[in-house]
């Protein structure tokens, strides 16, 4: 199964099942996580790491 398709069958889910409230909330953990990976071996990550 490719990622769209995981991404597609997610947004069908939350909209089938009318929790559409947790997009935001998935949206924002993705985010969060892309920029610990970005950050992580990087000078900057002691930076980010101080803002949590």
């Amino acid at each position: 199964m490719s990622k769209v398709g995981i991404i597609k069958e997610f947004w069908l889910f939350l909209r089938v099942r009318k929790k559409l409230w947790l997009a935001p909330i998935v949206f924002i953990l993705v985010l969060l996580g892309l920029l610990i990976i970005v950050t992580g071996n990087t000078a900057l990550a002691p930076f980010i790491y101080a803002l949590f």
